[in-house]
């Protein structure tokens, strides 16, 4: 009801018997107007993102899901240690009690899976018609160590860097799609949405020559390398039959016209490493639930500068340009 955002009686009933219930930590029981949380050596990650996924329910997860584990992957990939997180919800009115309490149930259990506390957050409700159901905006805060700032800038990559990809490629966005209204399309196909902290945890602390990581979200892996190629003096060159793509992506990418490479991951890290640990990685990799498909896809080349090229199946070289409008549209 609208009630249940206006500050009153229902709003902090609704608080207390749902987000409190399921979020529980000291910092949030405080019922400050902001999460007060202790200091730590190195420097702070701040990252922030809003969800507005349809369906809400999806196989393999759900918008509560995606929330926790793509904010905390946004922090693991420019190599931080995700700490904390705030969640605002934005309600429409009408949306049934019970659907929220599973996106929150499933969000306290992401966050405790990757060892993370939700301290803070936010309730509106809006009238009916002006927000489709719910959605959903998370921050997330992380501490790096001074030896991996350089990662999210990139400015450590240079010419014979392996690029990695951590699994399959495609199969969120190819989940939801199959299950949205239209599409009735039936496969065992399940989205890949997880909290990757702890993978990347493994891969750095044993490793000290990761020189950028990034997860192909929205724009897929395609956007992703063309985002890190982009003004910079060298090319990326990726080999299309190394790439690993699972054949019910494949089969329903060729049905709707979608290219695989441009379909958002949910729960993959690309990762851009000096040759001389890459095999090293891809075994650490392969030794995590996450990471059991990982592959080599690719490197750094000092040709092409600024440019993205796909060594294809059949031999040929093609550019690979950054996505252009909207492929798949509130899939993440």
């Amino acid at each position: 009801m609208m009630a249940h955002g206006s500050g009153g009686k229902k709003m902090h009933e609704l608080i207390r018997n749902l987000f409190v219930k399921y979020f529980r930590n000291p910092f949030l029981e405080s019922g400050g107007d902001a999460a007060v949380v202790p200091p730590e050596p190195g420097h702070i990650a701040f990252t922030t993102d809003s969800y507005v996924v349809d369906p809400l329910f999806f196989p393999g997860g759900d918008i509560g899901k995606l929330a926790v584990s793509g904010t905390i992957n946004d922090l693991a990939v420019s190599g931080a240690a995700p700490r904390y997180i705030s969640a605002g919800f934005i309600i429409e009115e009408g949306f049934p009690v019970k659907d929220l309490e599973s996106v929150v149930r499933s969000m306290a259990g992401t966050a405790k899976q990757a060892g993370v506390q939700i301290v803070a957050g936010d309730t509106k409700v809006v009238n009916k018609g002006k927000c489709d159901r719910l959605f959903v905006n998370t921050s997330g805060v992380g501490i790096i160590s001074e030896k991996h700032t350089h990662i999210a800038t990139a400015d450590h990559v240079k010419a014979g860097d392996q690029v990695i990809i951590s699994g399959y490629v495609g199969d969120h966005g190819m989940a939801v799609l199959s299950q949205r209204e239209g599409f009735p399309v039936k496969t065992g196909l399940k989205s890949d949405c997880t909290p990757l902290n702890d993978l990347i945890g493994k891969v750095l602390e044993r490793f000290d020559h990761v020189h950028f990581m990034r997860d192909p979200t929205r724009g897929g892996v395609a956007t992703a390398l063309c985002e890190l190629a982009e003004g910079r003096q060298f090319g990326v060159l990726i080999k299309e039959p190394a790439i690993p793509v699972r054949e019910e992506v494949m089969g329903l990418s060729e049905m709707f016209g979608f290219d695989p490479l441009y379909v958002p991951c949910e729960g993959r890290v690309l990762i851009v490493a000096d040759q001389s640990v890459s095999q090293g990685i891809l075994h650490t990799l392969h030794g995590h639930p996450d990471g059991e498909n990982a592959a080599v896809i690719g490197e750094i080349t000092t040709g092409n500068w600024g440019k993205v090229v796909l060594e294809t199946i059949a031999g040929g070289r093609r550019i690979i340009h950054m996505l252009t409008g909207e492929q798949l549209p509130r899939i993440c």
